[in-house]
């Protein structure tokens, strides 16, 4: 499906393009493998899960679609986004 297609279809979706990786990390989640993303100047993380490992994307150039969402751990809220898209730029 297109972005344009998922922006549409869903109004809460962001897209951004050209954003450059700080910081990559992966991690077993189960049977997927939970990655956290940090990119330049935004201080919430990129979450998305995958069935295996993936590259390295730091210091890579991604376009992303994603969504914010509010993760409460202790009692206290954590901004986070959730990755529905990603491709390198």
């Amino acid at each position: 499906m297109s972005v344009d297609k998922l922006l549409k279809r869903h109004q809460s979706l962001t897209h951004s393009e050209n954003m450059k990786v700080v910081s990559h990390v992966q991690r077993q989640d189960g049977d997927w493998v939970r990655h956290t993303v940090m990119i330049e100047n935004i201080d919430a993380p990129f979450i998305f899960k995958r069935t295996k490992p993936y590259q390295s994307l730091k210091g890579a150039r991604v376009n992303m679609t994603y969504y914010r969402t509010v993760e409460s751990v202790a009692g206290m809220e954590f901004e986070q986004m959730k990755v529905v898209r990603i491709k390198r730029a």
